[in-house]
């Protein structure tokens, strides 16, 4: 071994070390070996903010020492961790360990920073044949993010400690994203829904078929969302226009081009994989690692959509192969990033050869699912764009004054669409995609109906994984990298959870919301936190210093800090007044108190008046009625049974149980509906709400599979099958490595034994007879003779 090659994890060590030989060995250094210690004055601002790193516990002790006998048979290292800031520090911090340790030693080492985007056998050759040297600026932009977080995080908690409850922490970035899903909710509990109206025309053609359309027009003016605001005015309208006669007035068609999106970016792969696949931010980065890693995909923390010129010539080429030259635009198509602060040295994630068509690996589940989803958007990226033909027919009464337009299209040549189409973060039927029927200008319709529809305005949805992180990323909140760490440590602190794919904040994450922007509203500003991102990316390209960066931060928020941790007090924080008196005393008001189990209402006259009101949100809430009977002890012509509850797990997960618990054990994850099953007639069925298959039901119980939309059922078959089929694997697989190791232990026994036994060999009759004697216990007698002092008498001779 010549040459010692150092990256982050074994899965990537192993791949690369079978393509680059024996000439180098690789090593893997699980991560960050040293970081900084969670303790006070790890980062001292006094003292020029130094940071004082030490090695991360005994694995990363035992990691180095690795590294160290491994370079005793080395001229030459090579730093090969990932290419982002957070991967240069890790090869510094690898590099400076060495140094300390055994300074003659990195004196001879020829010492050398190598990166790729994909790991492939050309693209480490070409790394290795173009070493670089350590990027200062990238090591000081991440060291100056992370003393930002240890000194937001070591400032901010104690004082939440002290002000709202202890064991609560604040961060840097997740306060401000906290912010925003309670903004949302604060939004959706302060929204009035408001009533409009719809009118829909459904007329026949002459051939018969059906044609569906909404009224646009309306004695004589263009109908808005709020021309109708209650039933009477719609009714009125109703009246009017379902006697009159109607034509085609206008038949109108265009077509019309739709574009693949872009590549994936960090930010992108995340939504879509959230929209599609269901999974959350941390699952998704977790996944494409381990793709990374095994060399299927190119490397997966990136904000540009550039793709490299060989990658997209074969692209090109397997899509010309595949789909047919008409599938291939006559020029390769280049995309824009959208991201505000998109940092375009790299390329987007695709995968590393077009050629390994998903259904060729064998990957684990996940795995293959992430990386289908990867290779059908980079192969649509470079697709022809789908041709629509969109029609627009105009149909009205008395001239013009009564209007209804119906809208749709036809896809005339699917292009892209054949292989790939971008998930949408709302559901709902999209009036461009209705067919329409046949008609020529001037038909005569028949009416149908005129039908009305009410309708109530919407409060603003509550943020999904993937609109959470679209959020922020708007807001030029964060790096991409980042996302999937701050949605996990939300969740992991219990300020929000996710109920049906959806953020709540909890009681706690609204009260340290509220609290952080009353009285420190400029550090959880959305403008601020993006300008000191913009400044961290400054460092990162040279254009910054470090250290004046954080001198102009941490003076002002120390000051602040101290200044509120002395003029607020608890109360004003973790009570709320109601403006409600209390009903036991009649004296005080009633007020909101955060308390262990989330936020009660208590009079505010405690301790002479100990009045506690039992809420939904209070220490006495066992859970939210659904008035269904429980189908084990339910009343069947009684009321002793339980009804079934929606409550929360300790894991903050929504189910539903019998309401006589621990009594009665009963319990279920999903919705219940009080309706037969199909097949083994249970009571109680379950209700599942999904995007790609609407909404349908399944059978509560363990050992039935009835479900009522067949899609459906297909699907989760499938799951369960390759589900069981992993399972049954790795057990099989577990059992091996068990017996293995029992095997291995009886012989390492058995070794033992044998080592142990020592030789037995017969000793003369003579030598045996002298030994006994030699050791035979002296008789009472002598044995008081020799303590007195005195020698035995001698034994007479005999006669």
């Amino acid at each position: 071994m010549n040459a010692l090659v150092i990256v982050e994890s074994p899965a990537k060590a192993k791949t690369i070390e079978g393509y680059l030989g024996k000439d180098y060995k690789v090593l893997a250094s699980y991560g960050h070996v040293r970081d900084l210690p969670s303790r006070e004055k790890a980062v001292e601002p006094d003292n020029d903010f130094a940071m004082h790193y030490q090695v991360s516990g005994a694995d990363s002790e035992k990691t180095l020492k690795g590294i160290m006998a491994a370079l005793k048979n080395a001229d030459t290292l090579y730093l090969a961790t990932d290419l982002d800031r957070e991967g240069e520090a890790i090869s510094w911090h690898v590099w400076e360990e060495i140094k300390r340790r055994d300074p003659k030693l990195a004196a001879r080492l020829h010492v050398h920073r190598i990166e790729f985007t994909e790991i492939t056998k050309s693209a480490l050759q070409h790394a290795i044949a173009n070493p670089r040297s350590l990027a200062l600026n990238l090591i000081n932009a991440q060291q100056a993010r992370r003393a930002l977080d240890y000194l937001v995080g070591f400032t901010l908690s104690p004082v939440l400690w002290r002000k709202v409850k202890g064991g609560l922490s604040a961060g840097r970035v997740q306060s401000v994203a906290l912010r925003l899903i309670a903004e949302r909710e604060d939004a959706i509990e302060a929204f009035k829904a408001e009533e409009f109206w719809s009118i829909h025309g459904h007329f026949t053609t002459p051939t018969g078929k059906p044609l569906p359309s909404n009224l646009v027009t309306y004695n004589g003016n263009k109908v808005e969302k709020f021309t109708f605001t209650n039933e009477a005015e719609a009714t009125s309208a109703q009246t009017t226009l379902q006697p009159l006669s109607y034509k085609v007035a206008a038949l109108e068609k265009a077509d019309k081009r739709r574009y693949a999106a872009a590549p994936f970016i960090t930010s992108t792969l995340q939504q879509e994989a959230a929209r599609k696949l269901g999974f959350a931010a941390r699952r998704t980065m977790q996944t494409a690692q381990r793709l990374y890693e095994a060399g299927h995909i190119t490397y997966m923390r990136t904000d540009s959509v550039n793709l490299a010129n060989e990658a997209v010539a074969a692209l090109r080429h397997l899509i010309q192969t595949k789909y047919g030259a008409e599938y291939l635009p006559p020029a390769p198509l280049t995309y824009k990033s959208r991201s505000k602060n998109a940092q375009e040295a790299h390329e987007a994630i695709r995968p590393t050869n077009p050629e390994n068509l998903p259904s060729k690996l064998h990957l684990e589940d996940d795995q293959q699912r992430l990386y289908n989803l990867i290779w059908q958007r980079t192969v649509a990226c470079q697709m022809a764009a789908a041709r629509l033909e969109q029609t627009t027919i105009t149909i009205d009464a008395q001239g013009g004054k009564q209007t209804f337009r119906a809208t749709g299209s036809v896809v005339i040549f699917p292009g892209f669409l054949s292989v790939y189409q971008e998930g949408k973060d709302e559901s709902g039927q999209d009036d461009e995609e209705t067919i329409l029927p046949k008609v020529q200008e001037g038909d005569i319709l028949q009416t149908r109906s005129i039908d009305t529809e009410q309708h109530f305005t919407q409060p603003p949805p509550r943020f999904t994984e993937a609109t959470l992180v679209k959020a922020l990323e708007e807001y030029g909140i964060g790096r991409p990298s980042t996302y999937a760490t701050i949605i996990s440590t939300l969740q992991d602190r219990g300020y929000v959870r996710l109920e049906q794919k959806r953020f709540f904040p909890e009681d706690v994450g609204r009260i340290v919301s509220k609290f952080l922007t009353q009285h420190f509203e400029k550090y959880v500003d959305y403008n601020f936190t993006a300008s000191l991102e913009d400044d961290l990316d400054a460092i990162a390209r040279g254009e910054h210093d470090w250290k004046p960066t954080l001198r102009a931060f941490w003076a002002p928020f120390r000051d602040l800090a101290a200044e509120k941790t002395e003029s607020v007090k608890k109360s004003d924080v973790t009570t709320e007044a109601t403006g409600e008196t209390c009903p036991q005393c009649n004296t005080h008001e009633l007020v909101w108190r955060l308390g262990k189990y989330g936020r009660f209402k208590a009079c505010s006259g405690y301790p002479e008046c100990k009045y506690i009101e039992k809420t939904d949100n209070g220490p006495q809430s066992a859970g939210e009625d659904t008035g269904i009977p429980c189908p084990l002890c339910g009343p069947k012509g009684t009321n002793e049974g339980g009804t079934i509850l929606k409550r929360t797990s300790r894991m903050n997960k929504i189910f539903y149980g019998c309401s006589r618990y621990p009594d009665c054990k009963y319990a279920i994850w999903d919705e219940p509906v009080q309706m037969h099953c199909g097949f083994c007639d249970f009571p109680i069925v379950g209700k599942k709400v999904s995007k790609k298959y609407g909404e349908w039901h399944r059978c509560t119980q363990p050992d039935c599979d009835w479900n009522d939309n067949q899609e459906a059922a297909d699907a989760t078959a499938a799951f369960r099958a390759r589900f069981t089929a992993g399972k049954t694997k790795a057990a099989a697989g577990k059992a091996k490595a068990a017996e293995a190791k029992k095997a291995a232990k009886a012989e390492a026994r058995a070794a033992a034994k044998a080592a142990k036994a020592p030789a037995v060999k017969k000793a003369p009759a003579k030598k045996a007879a002298a030994k006994k004697a030699a050791t035979k216990k002296p008789s009472p007698l002598t044995t008081n003779v020799i303590k007195a002092g005195k020698k035995a008498p001698a034994k007479k001779k005999a006669d």
